[in-house]
């Protein structure tokens, strides 16, 4: 621990970094998820077939090979190239999007029929039943699991240190490069700061859980 100790600095630099990935990745991933959840359920054909091509096309792509072209495909593509971290949270949301849709997709369907049957009798469009009336009732049975998808997530974000990004995995492996001999106490550190968010994360889903299954 005393490597740790010394290069606390250089720890907790890559642990902000950690939590940098899993914040901006993580409401990208709410944002573009929602928008494939909506699209999965529309009455538009078109969309529905995009939206299951994009699901089933993103969550069966490695993350690895996303990254990858994220930091230097894309750069090609780009004439100014973004910084490294904002290309890995860009590669992270999309990486993870699909399961938030899933997550959403699950909880609009389990929100009974009647319910936009309902809405649709009292005159609501499509957008207003499923803002007003589905996707409220859905959030809430679905927070648990989108919380899994953000533990998921934490755990992704060790991906990104092999592509120029200093997160806890990247400080993990230049501590144990230049200090050998303390590789186990080097890890099991470094895991701890990965526990302190996913524990957390699992405490709060267990919690919203029993609200849920109360208030049903």
């Amino acid at each position: 621990m005393d490597v740790l100790l010394a290069n606390s600095g250089t720890v907790i630099a890559g642990f902000l970094m950690t939590l940098r990935l899993l914040l901006f990745g993580g409401l990208g991933a709410m944002a573009i998820g929602l928008v494939v959840a909506t699209m999965r359920i529309s009455p538009v054909a078109s969309l529905r077939s995009f939206a299951t091509v994009y699901t089933e096309l993103i969550r069966n792509t490695p993350l690895t090979l996303l990254l990858m072209f994220m930091v230097f495909v894309l750069p090609l593509i780009a004439p100014n190239r973004p910084p490294y971290e904002v290309l890995a949270s860009i590669g992270l949301a999309i990486y993870t999007s699909p399961f938030v849709a899933e997550a959403l997709r699950s909880g609009i369907n389990g929100v009974p029929v009647g319910q936009a049957e309902a809405a649709r009798s009292i005159g609501l469009a499509f957008g207003q039943t499923l803002t007003l009336i589905v996707l409220p009732q859905a959030l809430r049975m679905v927070v648990p699991p989108l919380i899994n998808v953000f533990i998921a997530l934490t755990k992704n974000t060790s991906v990104a240190g092999g592509f120029f990004v200093v997160e806890l995995f990247a400080t993990a492996r230049q501590l144990t490069n230049a200090n050998g001999q303390a590789v186990i106490p080097i890890l099991v550190g470094v895991a701890c700061f990965y526990l302190l968010i996913t524990i957390p994360l699992g405490l709060i889903a267990g919690q919203i859980e029993k609200k849920v299954r109360v208030l049903r």
